[in-house]
């Protein structure tokens, strides 16, 4: 079986364009279908999503961090088997930055590459006829990429949907759906996108609703029938992280939740075991593991738990002393002396690496990375080349003295200089690692 699939873009983030996925793959695996989702780009958080509304494992697929083979091969993953691949955009679908032709990160990337439609979802609120001028623009502004239908998002009326429902056809392109403005669907969002979906009490509830709002308001044959086969070129998983170890030690709870779902995937199909512990309920990684990882995650949300987790703290003490450590992000927070909460309180962290992070001070850091490796750690031998990503709002008070642990660069190659740190057997960096670069 070979998927069938379509791409869900808008002009920008907040356009309603993750709860027309959500719904659209619940309503669909409701219908007894088999379907799964992806995300263009490197959003960590929408694959939980659909994954929780399809039953089916998401995936990310980005055309910046991962090479061609590597991108093919887990867009044919997501392929197989299915009836369909419900692909949603990240920010707005032509978003991604300066790089050489298709690989800009963008999901018009993905439309282009393997020739899919994309569903447009228009906020037209503030606006009726207008929305047509968008839509045309959609249209006409790169003839690769294909504009199949359109969602009118966030009506306020009958007359509203008709007046930009009718501009929009007369154009040519046909509307498949019109939402009106209902604010009780929204997703609730805080610093780094939406709320995890592993932290809802009433998760399918919600999702349910969303599948009854499509089931209502989009003509989900109409869509269906857009759809076109992805059919990708051959890839391989050459360039994919290989497993840091046979015995992988990882921290997953409502702290550490942020590890790419390709990355764990493909970790277990090359034979490798992960065998999850929770900090936050005061365990220590398993001392018959060859490796720990700690992830990015929320520890600024619970750093006072962490602070007095000392089981977890001594564990991770005896691991490290002989065994690989490496945290991502959140994960590197958590190995440095401390960390400063949002309302500016300090919590001691374990101390395995000597910086000290601030989540009261906070500032945006966001974009692709590339890192060259100045030394063996869980994410390869020295001089490897790692593309990956960076999202966070927590700055660096103190830098202890450790060694760093790469050179870093922007998506563009600009020189960002040395990153994260490396002690012992201990390592950590914000950088989020994706793939191995080409």
């Amino acid at each position: 079986m070979t998927a069938r699939a379509i791409i869900i873009g808008a002009p920008r983030s907040g356009s309603g364009k993750t709860s027309v996925t959500i719904g659209l793959l619940r309503a669909l695996a409701r219908r007894g279908l088999k379907v799964r989702g992806a995300k263009s780009g490197p959003d960590y958080i929408d694959p939980g999503f659909h994954t929780a509304a399809t039953g089916l494992s998401g995936v990310n697929l980005d055309s910046w961090a991962m090479p061609p083979s590597l991108l093919n091969a887990l867009a044919a993953q997501q392929a197989d088997d299915t009836e369909y691949v419900i692909l949603e955009s990240a920010m707005g679908l032509f978003d991604g930055i300066p790089a050489p032709e298709g690989r800009s990160g963008s999901a018009a990337d993905l439309a282009r590459l393997y020739g899919l439609p994309v569903l447009l979802v228009l906020d037209v609120s503030g606006q009726s006829t207008t929305a047509a001028a968008v839509a045309k623009g959609f249209a006409t502004y790169d003839p690769d990429v294909r504009m199949a239908g359109v969602v009118l998002n966030r009506l306020g009326s009958e007359r509203h949907r008709k007046l930009s429902g009718d501009a929009i056809e007369a154009i040519g392109l046909p509307v498949v759906g019109a939402i009106l403005r209902d604010p009780t669907l929204n997703l609730p969002e805080r610093h780094l996108g939406l709320v995890q979906a592993g932290e809802y009490e009433n998760l399918m509830a919600h999702l349910d609703r969303l599948a009854d709002m499509v089931e209502t308001s989009l003509e989900i044959d109409a869509i269906l029938a857009l759809t076109k086969p992805l059919e990708p070129s051959p890839g391989d998983f050459a360039d994919a992280l290989p497993p840091p170890a046979q015995r992988i030690a990882l921290a997953e709870d409502a702290a550490f939740t942020f590890l790419y779902p390709h990355v764990a995937m493909h970790w277990r199909k090359a034979g490798a075991e992960i065998v999850p512990f929770s900090p936050l309920a005061n365990e220590a990684p398993s001392q018959d593991c060859d490796v720990c990882w700690l992830p990015g995650g929320y520890p600024e949300l619970h750093a006072g738990k962490l602070a007095v987790a000392d089981n977890f703290r001594a564990g991770m003490a005896r691991f490290s002393a002989s065994k690989p450590v490496h945290g991502e992000c959140g994960g590197f927070m958590v190995l440095g002396e401390a960390l400063e909460d949002a309302d500016g309180i300090g919590h001691r962290m374990l101390a395995l690496l000597g910086h000290s992070t601030s989540f009261a001070r906070r500032k945006m850091n966001l974009g692709y990375r590339e890192a060259r490796l100045r030394a063996d750690c869980p994410l390869g031998p020295e001089g490897t080349l790692i593309r990956g990503h960076e999202f966070h709002y927590a700055q660096m008070t103190a830098t202890g003295n450790d060694e760093p642990l790469a050179d870093l660069a922007d998506g563009q190659r600009n020189p960002l200089g040395p990153s994260g740190y490396r002690r012992g057997h201990v390592s950590g960096t914000f950088f989020h690692a994706i793939a191995r670069g080409a």
